[in-house]
């Protein structure tokens, strides 16, 4: 994949007597993306053969499209951090991150992300591609996150995520005794006023739904499962301050720090279609070390 990441289909009859860019928008390879690949160093290729998007396609004739190589981002440098790999193939990877490091690079932390990390396993395995991130986490929250190992593919798995169709399951200890075995709360959630960091329930914020299932109640938190039917910024922590049992662990939102000093809340489980095969994923992940503590104690 030194020489750029590509894709490869064998021209059937439906698309025989038609034009490259037809067929190639069908593909969801965008305008944009064409013209990247026309004037920065990509090639389309019929046949070994390189050719342009008006070029007529015959059957078993076969099509190559070598994408432009990427450059890493300058405000995420390689670093030799380790990774929980639980899945990769040429196009995607799932990894497991764990609590304190950070999504991407900010002033506060620039170093240690899991995008420092990708950048340096990139260029360990000789992958020419900046960090793809397709489902962000917050600093302190653990769990499963889906990475695109190119610009394209991220495309894909973005568009499938607007439709709803990569659903992430969490798991997380709210403060006190939730009174009922399941529900969901619709509330709409903004950037709290004056703070660039906190957001809040709010008339005028953007709709955000959460829905949470009881799996076990403790003395002092009860352990919930949660699905997200949108993905608003802090999501299930404002929610869940918003009903009342803030989540253990979560300063920022209300919760106490005493028995976690960071939010009790975990990705478990992240569903999607391959962009590609089309094949069903379904990864999970089990309960951190300092969240198991507290159930197993």
């Amino acid at each position: 994949m030194k020489s750029g990441f590509q894709l490869q289909w064998v021209v059937n009859k439906v698309q025989a007597g038609r034009i490259i860019r037809e067929v190639l928008k069908e593909e969801e390879i965008s305008r944009v993306a064409l013209t990247d690949i026309k004037f920065n160093g990509g090639k389309i290729l019929v046949n070994d053969m390189e050719v342009n998007v008006r070029y007529m396609l015959k059957e078993g004739e076969v099509l190559t499209v070598i994408f432009p190589p990427e450059n890493p981002s300058e405000g995420a440098a390689g670093e030799k951090i380790p990774l929980e790999i639980l899945f990769e193939d040429q196009y995607l990877l799932v990894v497991n991150k764990p609590a304190g490091m950070s999504t991407i690079p900010s002033r506060e932390h620039p170093t240690g992300s899991l995008a420092n990390a990708l950048v340096g396993y990139y260029e360990e395995i000789g992958i020419r591609a900046t960090s793809h991130i397709v489902t962000r986490l917050d600093r302190d929250t653990s769990g499963i996150v889906l990475i695109a190992k190119h610009r394209h593919v991220h495309h894909l798995l973005s568009k499938q995520q607007k439709k709803g169709n990569v659903n992430r399951t969490y798991e997380a200890f709210a403060e006190g005794n939730l009174p009922l075995g399941k529900g969901s709360i619709e509330e709409p959630i903004g950037r709290k006023q004056e703070s660039i960091i906190e957001r809040e329930v709010r008339s005028d914020g953007q709709y955000a739904c959460t829905h949470y299932q009881v799996l076990n109640r403790y003395k002092e938190f009860t352990h919930v499962e949660l699905q997200l039917k949108t993905g608003r910024t802090h999501q299930i922590r404002v929610h869940m301050s918003f009903l009342g049992y803030p989540l253990l662990g979560d300063g920022l939102y209300g919760g106490n720090q005493t028995l976690i000093n960071r939010q009790a809340l975990h990705c478990k489980r992240i569903r999607f279609s391959h962009p590609f095969s089309g094949q069903d994923m379904n990864f999970t992940s089990g309960l951190p070390l300092d969240m198991n503590e507290l159930v197993k104690g």
